[in-house]
């Protein structure tokens, strides 16, 4: 692969090729008027040689302006004007020519590429074709049976039906079960009920012994008192 072109390189060949006359120019095959360029071998190579072309416009024109600046300083300003003019010229023309080939270069890559993807595709697609017609398919009495197809489930309608079906006779079984769940709550209440009076009569009569014992109590101490009262007086009657 060829060596890329600095900027350099780039100014000295459109320079030289400014510079030479239309018949090295027809001898060289460079159309009249543009230098001569050497042919880019690659897509890196463009793109670096058009990189090297955008720098280098920027260095011609730097250039100019301050030759510009230069020619306004002198006696003679038109001519040293149109001097710096012409060099600018002559540069940019050079960097013209390499950036035409560059892009040419990479268009005429861009389909080569483009026609050998084609041409593979097609090659692929004659190899395809060519295997089909080497290996036949079997006929369709060596083929393996086909499977059965599934049977089809059940209808959104037959899902409804059958779940409707199922609540119908869950209610029927409630409705059938409705007078032994009354029976049974009656019987619970009978029994709860009744257990309420036990415990009610079995207060009561806690309450009851609880009184005689607490009046005996009482009595007691009333009988403790007067015959405490009454040995008093007898002993006070003693003295």
């Amino acid at each position: 692969m060829a060596k890329y072109f600095n900027l350099a390189a780039l100014l000295a060949s459109a320079a030289l090729a400014a510079a030479l006359p239309a018949q090295a120019q027809k001898i060289g095959q460079a159309p009249l008027g543009e230098p001569a360029v050497p042919q880019s071998h690659s897509v890196e190579q463009a793109d670096a040689r058009l990189a090297e072309v955008a720098k280098g416009r920027a260095a011609v024109q730097a250039e100019y302006d301050a030759a510009e600046q230069v020619c306004n300083a002198k006696f003679f300003v038109n001519y040293c004007l149109d001097a710096v003019k012409e060099k600018r010229r002559v540069a940019l023309a050079g960097l013209r020519a390499v950036e035409v080939e560059a892009n040419q270069y990479k268009r005429k890559a861009a389909v080569d590429k483009r026609d050998a993807e084609l041409a593979e595709r097609m090659k692929k697609d004659q190899e395809e074709l060519a295997g089909r017609l080497a290996n036949p398919p079997a006929p369709p009495a060596e083929r393996e049976p086909a499977k059965p197809a599934a049977k089809p489930g059940p209808s959104q309608e037959q899902r409804q039906a059958g779940h409707d079906a199922k609540l119908k006779a869950q209610a029927a079984r409630d409705a059938a079960e409705a007078p032994k769940r009354a029976a049974s709550v009656a019987a619970f209440e009978k029994k709860k009920a009744e257990s309420e009076k036990r415990q009610a009569e079995v207060a009561a009569k806690k309450a009851a012994k609880a009184e005689k014992a607490r009046k005996r109590e009482a009595d007691a101490a009333a009988q403790a008192a007067k015959d405490a009262e009454a040995a008093a007086a007898k002993a006070a009657k003693a003295r």
